[in-house]
């Protein structure tokens, strides 16, 4: 027989202590269980209580262990010899007072709502001998157990609780796994994928912001900079500091603040940089936040539809340019810095460069990735950039991040934190969409909040989508996205630039036109938990060997 033992291999101060649980574990029945190095704190102070026996049909009981030093004098009083020095003890009060600081902790637990079951105190001296009439008022001779009385340890505590709290009921099996559940559970915690996502975008703000640091202060001397990296390299944060750090300026370096325009395509990533920017110092605001559009809006030219691709890349562009001709000195800006560059027509940049002060040396930062080119616009700047890559990942945990890995633009070193491992669900094109929705109901089972999980539709909207859309409008439909209660829906073509801890990205198509860079840009949108629902033929088609093997296919 052996007892169940709460930890399993306790650290001892004592060997006495170490002695006396030995023999209650060998001894004790297999539904019996032993606690060790009992603390509990509450209004009364800290308790410590050396150890509890859980002993059905018998009682629980508190135990104190004093060691071979032990001595008592003519008035009662407890000494223990430590050191060459006795110290006055009080094992009886301690036993007394952990019984009842643990039996009113267990039986005014919320949870308990059984009956009172029987609750005893005693001391053990292992390595001391009593007299056969010991006995002290507060201490009868039947609730202290000695060296010789060790070999029956358990057979006394069950006759002593047959003398004590008598009034109370015996504890049955389920009343002691009763009480180790509600003991057990005041220090448990359960493992968090929550937590563990935090605690690398800790790490990962962390290294970034050293990053950043450096970057920043290398581009300094340079006004006209297009900065490459892959996804997951920090970018868009790269971007927001540059940016706000342009605004704020510094007189300490010599560098006078200035106007900055900081711009991206798609309406996502526009709201989020509004969003980053309100939270910043009114002096490292830029003067415009928002996208390419939205600026020409502002000049006061009309808006368009959507889907006339003419308008978005020729008529809009040239009225912009010369709008941005006719802008009042104050109006034009120092800087321009834009994020996803690479989404950005050939014909926009002429109105960016007539909107600065300076259109020969005025400041221009381009931040891109031309494997997140998801859209047939092959523009560039009309004029020299200096160009500087970012070959390291930083966002993805290090397992999505070698996923997409072969599809980037060049090698990356990996130093994200390690996370789960990616899943593959395998579904036709057709199916995708109610297989991805399974997937979203078992994240949330997982721990992640709605708010953490977005699903990701490689070409047709999902319903959910569509639905905001129609009725909330595009702006409405993209203010969902920090809805703290609801999982988000959108296309790899709207998220570029935009990120969640937890990805199902459904493969619901199966087209293969600019389908790599919609898995790579698909597949990076995770930090930390990345599902991939889709046709496993598709993706050894578009992403090749390499993707597959990481796939698990």
């Amino acid at each position: 027989m052996t007892a169940r033992c709460h930890p399993p291999a306790p650290a001892f101060v004592t060997q006495s202590e170490e002695h006396v649980w030995r023999q209650l574990r060998e001894e004790l029945p297999d539904e019996a269980v032993l606690l060790a190095n009992v603390r509990l704190t509450n209004d009364d102070g800290d308790h410590e209580l050396d150890l509890v026996v859980l002993l059905p049909d018998a009682g629980v009981f508190v135990i104190e262990v004093k060691g071979g030093g032990v001595s008592i004098d003519q008035d009662g009083r407890w000494w223990l010899r430590s050191k060459g020095e006795d110290v006055a003890v009080d094992p009886v009060e301690q036993a007394l007072r952990g019984k009842y600081q643990l039996r009113t902790y267990i039986e005014d637990h919320p949870a308990w709502g059984r009956p009172k079951v029987r609750w005893s105190h005693a001391v053990v001296l292992p390595f001391t001998k009593l007299p056969h009439d010991f006995a002290l008022p507060d201490l009868p001779r039947w609730m202290v157990h000695d060296q010789q009385d060790m070999p029956h340890l358990v057979g006394r505590l069950r006759h002593q609780a047959t003398r004590q709290d008598t009034n109370r009921q015996v504890p049955t099996v389920d009343d002691v796994d009763k009480i180790l559940e509600l003991w057990r559970s005041h220090a448990t915690v359960s493992p968090s994928v929550v937590s563990g996502a935090s605690e690398r975008e800790g790490v990962a703000t962390d290294r970034l912001t050293q990053e950043q640091a450096m970057l920043l202060k290398v581009t300094r001397l340079l006004h006209r900079v297009e900065v490459r990296g892959g996804a997951g390299s920090g970018k868009t944060v790269l971007a927001l500091t540059q940016a706000k750090q342009l605004t704020r300026g510094s007189a300490g370096e010599g560098r006078p603040a200035q106007r900055v325009a900081l711009l991206c395509y798609s309406i996502g990533l526009a709201g989020f940089l509004e969003r980053q920017v309100a939270q910043a110092p009114r002096r490292s605001q830029p003067a415009f936040v928002g996208g390419f559009h939205a600026l020409g809006k502002q000049w006061g030219a009309p808006d368009g539809d959507r889907d006339d691709s003419e308008f978005w890349e020729t008529e809009l562009p040239a009225l912009m340019l010369d709008l941005a001709q006719q802008l009042p000195e104050k109006e034009k800006f120092d800087s321009v810095v834009v994020d996803e560059s690479q989404d950005f027509a050939e014909s926009w940049w002429a109105p960016l460069l007539a909107a600065l002060k300076d259109p020969d040396s005025g400041g221009l930062y381009l931040y891109s990735d031309e494997n997140q080119r998801l859209f047939p616009r092959f523009g560039t700047p009309p004029i020299e950039l200096v160009p500087l890559v970012l070959d390291h990942n930083l966002r993805n945990t290090k397992q999505i991040a070698e996923t997409f890995g072969p599809l980037a633009p060049s090698r990356m070193r990996l130093l994200g934190g390690d996370g789960p491992a990616v899943m593959f669900v395998p579904g036709a094109a057709e199916d995708a969409l109610d297989v991805a929705d399974d997937q979203v109901d078992k994240l949330l089972d997982e721990g992640w909040e709605p708010h953490h999980i977005a699903l990701i539709t490689t070409q047709s909207r999902h319903p959910q989508q569509r639905e905001l859309q129609q009725t909330r409008g595009d702006q409405g439909y993209w203010e969902s996205f920090w809805d703290q209660e609801e999982v988000f829906y959108g296309t790899v073509l709207g998220c570029k630039g935009m990120e969640r801890r937890a990805v199902v990205l459904c493969i619901n198509s199966t087209d293969t036109d600019r389908a790599r860079e919609r898995l790579y840009v698909g597949m990076s949108r995770a930090t930390d938990r990345l599902v991939v629902v889709g046709d496993p033929d598709w993706i050894r088609e578009v992403g090749g060997g390499a993707v597959a093997r990481a796939l698990g296919l």
